[in-house]
């Protein structure tokens, strides 16, 4: 582990704390541990489908116990994102209850006059009258922001399109770039720290994906740990010409990166 000081954590969900439905061996004792011992933590999540109550709720049936505040989402990024630029106005792309995380942050009076077109994993909300709606807003003047940039993902009946392929249209059509506000962007983990309260060099990032977690969190200049639960394969690590700070086999194994309390 590289030196200086540990202060807190930002621990990715999926592949980390549980896989599935089911807690990782010793992840919720590893929680009460920080907690207990006063490191400030978030847990993020790449996902657009569901707001951050309802994944608190998903947390709360696995027996975590993660308050609302301590959860940080691309979503929730976009909401700081939009508050600190000042504008309100925006259209959403979205599906599921995710839209609740943008309530009184944003609003859409149905014109094309809007300050930010917001595209996350939309589902069967990706229509010909949706994306030309977007389309218009963005020949307007507005800015893109996307929530993720992935190119699918595994549905229960199979691979389905994610945001990344509407978000390249969108694009291309425009004329114009998107701001990431999802992992593995510098903007995502910037905006995480900021929830969070503290300076890149006291924090360290667990995951399980070399990728999106360690370099994405490198690359914003976080010291990325990689544990070798969820998606971790051997064979990635290898390969990979990105060296994490450390490898853990499992998030319990977080005390061995810093003293059993703060000094």
């Amino acid at each position: 582990m590289e030196d200086g000081k540990i202060n807190g954590f930002l621990i990715d969900l999926d592949g980390v704390l549980y896989t599935g439905d089911t807690p990782v061996q010793g992840a919720r004792e590893t929680l009460a541990f920080l907690t207990d011992n006063g490191y400030p933590f978030r847990c993020l999540s790449n996902s657009t489908r569901k707001c951050r109550a309802t994944i608190a709720a998903r947390l709360d049936k696995m027996g975590f116990e993660i308050p609302e505040r301590s959860i940080f989402t691309p979503p929730l990024a976009a909401v700081r994102f939009i508050k600190d630029s000042g504008k309100s106005r925006a259209f959403l792309l979205v599906t599921g209850d995710v839209g609740r995380d943008f309530a009184g942050a944003c609003a859409d009076d149905g014109s094309v006059t809007m300050d930010y077109v917001i595209v996350g994993d939309a589902g069967d909300r990706v229509t010909y009258a949706t994306l030309n709606h977007a389309f218009r807003c963005l020949m307007e003047g507005a800015h893109l922001i996307a929530l993720e940039k992935d190119r699918y993902w595994m549905d229960r009946d199979g691979l389905a399109l994610s945001a990344g392929p509407v978000v390249a249209a969108l694009e291309m059509a425009a004329d114009t770039t998107a701001t990431v506000v999802g992992k593995p962007s510098k903007e995502f983990f910037g905006l995480a720290l900021q929830d969070l309260g503290m300076q890149k060099e006291e924090v360290v990032m667990i995951g399980d994906d070399i990728y999106t977690d360690v370099d994405g969190a490198q690359a914003a200049g976080i010291r990325g740990v990689l544990v070798r639960t969820g998606k971790f394969r051997p064979d990635v690590c290898e390969k990979s010409a990105i060296h994490p700070a450390a490898i853990i086999d499992s998030v319990r194994d977080i005390g061995t990166l810093l003293p059993i309390t703060r000094s």
